[in-house]
Formats: structure tokens, sequence, C-alpha cells
């Protein structure tokens, strides 16, 4: 039956609008389909509906002590369909493509949203979005044991790097997504989303103390990631990290200047700051820049911006989950506060132009405003000079995570390597380091930064209100004047 119907669609599609439809996964979704949907979804009513088509393969492969522990994959299918009334939205979902389940499920979403008339959706339209990152060796399709085996390189490299090394466990989780957004307004979009991320943790141990590092990356590549970036890179990485926190002393405690070393410091800026400046914080008031925009709220050294247009970088879309070509957002520019991050339903309270940050987790969830690849612009100064302007602080290179107050900035973070400066110079690295601060008050502390910009390896992801995206980070080298640093030594 269901191929039958899959058939006939098509012929209708071809005749109506000369042109084939679009195919998730293993079904084909046609524009005359997706438009009974949506006037289903509008039946009683509503500002606009949409559709979230999604199609998604995974594989991962883990590896423990040189051994495999797991290895597993899975396929999820299904369609979001969302009618919102002003701020309110009716929400329901199919694991299905079948029109029928689907007519059932947009009936409940616009029973939810009980908006009273019926609207009749506009002719949709297909639209093709640019491609930030073309992959033609998707590793979710490469064979169990090849992949088992970029998992034995990296064991074997970080066992050789050292003989202090005593156990190596590593992961490889690869991911094949394909999403379609169609619009009671006439959008229909289609896109696919690759995605790959290896792990590697390292022990080492001298005498009776042992000390762990590890090293992970990947990003909307495929294979060629690992020419770049190789099993073997992360590996010793892993292995350099533990053995450096082998020789790590209790970090100092107290308020003291501290230099962010570029690339995974971004995490910093993306907990800090990145999440008050979502537009639906601010729409509901609970975020500290609400009311902010033309605002100084940062040092003038400081550029923050949010680009999902990055080739191949884990937080890249070419289009939104509302089916919005998303741009480069200029969020605080030279220290002043210029825009938020907006999904449809914020840009229509602000009166703005949907930026392209609705994001989702999968198709059984609604959208909200979400970053993408969050990063602050480069400066004049050079790297070295910051280090050697500081007399007495810390450098931060890794960081483990962190707990941010959305309301008011305040921040705790700890790091996985760092490093005490002494006269200008990096002396001993530390152990049990926590940075402690607010996230504006931070960055108006901001007193260099680097020409050194790095963005963070794709390895970062993201939770809200119990949804979690992949994103990126990125910044270069960065002075805070004054940050209160918590550790056991003072």
């Amino acid at each position: 039956m269901a191929r039958q119907g899959q058939s006939a669609s098509k012929t209708r599609a071809r005749r109506s609008r000369g042109e084939a439809p679009f195919v998730v996964g293993p079904q084909a979704i046609d524009a005359e389909l997706a438009n009974r949907v949506l006037g289903e979804a509008l039946g009683r009513g509503g500002d606009f509906a949409d559709l979230y088509f999604e199609y998604r393969r995974s594989a991962s492969v883990s590896m423990e002590d040189g051994r495999v522990r797991s290895a597993g994959g899975g396929i999820d299918l299904g369609v979001g369909v969302r009618v919102v009334v002003g701020t309110a939205v009716g929400y329901a979902y199919a694991e299905s493509l079948e029109p029928a389940e689907m007519l059932r499920a947009a009936q409940t979403a616009s029973q939810i949203a009980r908006a009273g008339k019926p609207v009749a959706p506009v002719a949709v339209r297909r639209r093709r979005p640019r491609d930030a990152y073309p992959v033609i060796d998707p590793v979710v399709d490469v064979d169990g044991h090849a992949r088992v085996a970029l998992l034995r390189r990296a064991d074997k490299a970080a066992r050789k790097h050292d003989r202090k090394i005593k156990r190596v466990d590593a992961s490889l989780v690869a991911g094949h997504k394909e999403v379609m957004v169609v619009t009671s307004d006439g959008v229909m979009v289609h896109d696919v989303r690759p995605m790959v991320r290896m792990s590697v943790s390292a022990l080492a141990r001298r005498g009776k103390r042992t000390e762990a590092g590890s090293s992970g990356g990947g990003g909307r590549q495929g294979l060629a990631y690992f020419e770049a970036m190789s099993p073997e890179d992360h590996g010793r990485e892993a292995a350099r990290v533990a053995l450096v926190n082998l020789d790590s002393r209790p970090a100092p405690a107290g308020t003291m200047p501290v230099v962010l070393a570029p690339g995974d410091s971004g995490i910093l800026l993306h907990e800090a700051v990145g999440h008050g400046l979502e537009a639906d914080f601010n729409r509901k008031r609970t975020s500290n820049y609400t009311d902010q925009i033309g605002k100084s709220v940062a040092s003038p050294l400081v550029t923050v911006v949010d680009d999902p247009r990055l080739v191949g970088s884990r937080g890249s879309i070419n289009v939104d989950d509302e089916g919005v070509t998303p741009r480069e957002h200029r969020l605080i520019v030279d220290g002043k506060l210029r825009a938020y991050m907006h999904d449809r339903i914020s840009a229509a309270h602000f009166g703005k132009r949907p930026s392209g940050s609705g994001r989702r987790e999968s198709f059984r969830s609604v959208t909200m405003p979400r970053m993408t690849n969050t990063l602050m612009e480069a400066g004049q100064d050079d790297p070295q000079d910051i280090i050697r302007s500081v007399k007495r602080g810390i450098y931060a290179v890794k960081y483990s995570g962190g707990q941010v107050n959305i309301s008011n900035g305040d921040f705790v973070f700890s790091l996985t390597e760092g490093y005490l400066i002494e006269d200008g110079k990096l002396t001993s690295p530390l152990k049990g380091v926590n940075l402690i601060g607010n996230g504006p008050e931070a960055l108006n502390t901001v007193s260099m930064v680097g020409h050194d910009f790095m963005l963070s390896d794709g390895m970062w992801t993201c939770g809200k209100d119990g949804q979690s995206v992949p994103v990126g980070v990125g910044m270069p080298t960065v002075k805070l004047d004054e940050l209160t640093v918590g550790g056991t030594a003072v």
C-alpha cells in the first residue's frame, strides 16, 4: 500500500509542478501531499504552520583498553507538525511518513493550537540551499572493520607515545541526517547533514599517581577529516595531555588575570555569553541582555559572531529547522550589543526578520533559537606578548564543561589542561582549576586579543531545555584582567 501511495504522489507532483518530489530517506514527499498536511494543520486557524521531515542513520563503535566494547547503529524517521498562534505552539509528530499518520499528527497539532478560523497555506515552492558541507565519503557508510581500524590506530599511537600510558579508550560516532522543511508560507527545502566525531582518552601512571588526558574532534565531514587530523594525532594528543597532568600541581585560588588559549576557550564564550543572546530568553525577559541592544556589554576589543556558514564545521547548517536560510549574526561589535539570535516566533515578537537560528534536536522536538558556530573575532595582539604581560595568572587551554545561570551570566568552568603564568612565562601545569565569574563582567575585563583565531575541532554538543544540538566554538588568545580562580593553593 505504501509503495502504491508514493507512486501516485510522484505522478501527481510531476503533472502539477513538472518536477520530481524530494526524497527523505526511503520515501518521496511531493508538494501536493505537503500542502494537504499543512492545510489540515491550519484547519482550525493559526499564524503559520510548518512540517519538519527527518531521516537519520547512525553508526558507532567504542574500544576500551584495546578491545572493542560496543558497536551499534540505528535508523530514525518521522515528521513534526507545528501550528503557531502568536507565541503559542500546537505541536505533534508521527514516527512514520505514511500520509494517514502525517494527517493525524496535523490534526492533533491543530487541536492543540485552537486558533479559530481556518487558514489556507500558500502553495509550496522548492528551494535548494547552498552547501557548506559537501561530503562524498560519509563515515556512517564505512565498513565496521574500517571504523574499528581507525580506533586501533589511535590506540597504538597513544601507547607508543610514552611507556607511562597504561590505558587508552576510543570511540567513533558517525551520522547521516536528511531533513526537509515545508512551511505554510510556501517554502520547501531539503538538506543532507553528515557528521563524524572521534574521541580518545588516555591514562598515564607514574608510581601510584594516575592522570587522564583526552582529544577529540570531527564535524560535518567524511573520511577526509582523518587526512587533516589523523587518528594518530588524536592518540598522541590524548597521551600528551595525560603526561602533562601527571606533572600538575594544585591550582592557586583567588582573583587574578586569566589568559584564554585559542580554540577550545570558545566554549566559555558560548556558555557564558551566547545563551543569553538567544532571543527567546530575551522575549521572556529572563536574560541579563534583555533591553540591552545598542548598549555597551563588553570591552571595545570584543566582537562576537555566530556563523552557520563555516565549511565542514560541527555547528554549520545550510538551512535552519524552520526553512530559513541562515546568515552570519554579528551579535556584539566593538563591545556593543547589536542583535539577538531569532527563530520565527521571537523574530515576530521583536519585529525582525528570522535570522536562521531556529534549531531542534529531532522531529520530536519544537524549534527554539540556538547557536551554531559561536566565535570571537581576532584582534591585533601577539599571543606571546599577551602571556608576557601577566605577572602571575592562569593560562586556560582545555575544558571539561561548566554551569551557567542565563538570568545573570554567572558561570563556573573546570579545566582539564591549564598552566600557571609566572613573570610572563608558562610554568607549572595545574590541576583542580575552576574559573568562576560573570559573562558580561568578564568580557568587560578583556584587555588584549590575539591575532591567532582558532576554530575548535568539532567536539561540542549544546544542551537547552532538554534538547541537544551540535555546535562549534572558536576564539583567539584573550586576556581577562581579572577572574576568580577556584583552586586549592593560595
